[in-house]
């Protein structure tokens, strides 16, 4: 892992749900090797504690904590416990979110003929509660711990937010209403946020990456044979720079956004990391 720069993190505590996710790990890594003691929450406890195995096995401080973002009582143990063991939380990013396959049709477009085919989810199909777990998991699952882990941050008077939303939130996507709709309310919230903390020393700020190859979303990309499918031609002619995102060239926003002597004045911001996508129009 490449560090496009390494601000001075020690001493700090950093807490990261979904902390053991493909993007999330990768920031945790990065968190760690600036010298921030972080504490890496996650529904899957065993990922987890093998990532925090890693960064201490490079030196790092670390800590691996079971938490379920939607669950008021699960968020105040993992914070009581990051508390006990590492300290107030200093610096919170909550990437905990995702997309579920109850609240994504079939269609990108709703066909007369073709949508109502049997076996086939068009938008009138959307299971109802699939809708609630994705706005639930990206928007309540950034409501919990923020209100958790920010209130040492507002009694204290510093401290730095980050939330993980979305090119979805400038540009929808077909076929995934439910999670473009989700991440345009956690861009809005972390507006919301940066505004009512402004006064009390707590930047509030959003990473919005575009399309990124990684393991969880192989499958939808490429081909068993590794060429591309469909959706990626669409993704990458619809991209300026014509490629995908490699990982590590999220964490220069990142580090950027934590850092108060890089970005003292910067809050409220929805930082897009997509290659141009969200800016484009297609023609």
């Amino acid at each position: 892992m490449n560090l496009p720069y390494q601000p001075d993190f020690s001493g700090k505590v950093a807490v990261i749900t979904g902390g053991a996710g493909v993007l999330c790990a990768m920031f945790a890594r990065a968190l760690a090797a600036c010298g921030a003691r972080v504490a890496v929450l996650d529904l899957a406890l065993d990922k987890a504690e093998a990532l925090v195995s890693e960064i201490r096995e490079t030196g790092g401080e670390a800590i691996a904590v079971g938490v379920n973002v939607l669950e008021p009582e699960s968020v105040a143990a993992a914070h009581a416990r990051v508390l006990a063991e590492l300290g107030p939380c200093d610096l919170l990013v909550n990437g905990a979110g995702g997309n579920n396959v109850r609240a994504t049709t079939d269609d990108e477009f709703f066909d007369r003929t073709e949508s109502i085919a049997e076996g086939k989810k068009s938008f009138f199909d959307l299971d109802p509660a699939g809708f609630d777990f994705v706005f639930g998991l990206n928007l309540k699952g950034t409501l919990l711990p923020t209100q958790a882990f920010a209130r040492e941050m507002a009694e204290r008077g510093d401290g730095v937010i980050l939330n993980i939303s979305s090119m979805n939130a400038f540009t929808p996507l077909t076929k995934i209403p439910a999670y473009s709709a989700a991440k345009a309310a956690v861009s809005n919230f972390t507006r919301w946020l940066a505004v009512y903390f402004s006064q009390s020393g707590i930047r509030v700020n959003a990473i919005a990456p575009g399309f990124f190859s990684t393991q969880q979303n192989a499958k939808l990309l490429w081909n068993a044979d590794g060429t591309p499918t469909p959706r990626t031609n669409k993704i990458l002619r619809n991209t300026p720079m014509g490629r995908f995102g490699e990982a590590e060239e999220l964490l220069g926003a990142l580090l950027f956004l934590l850092d108060g002597s890089a970005s003292s004045f910067v809050t409220g911001t929805v930082l897009a990391v997509d290659g141009g996508f969200s800016a484009y129009s297609g023609v």
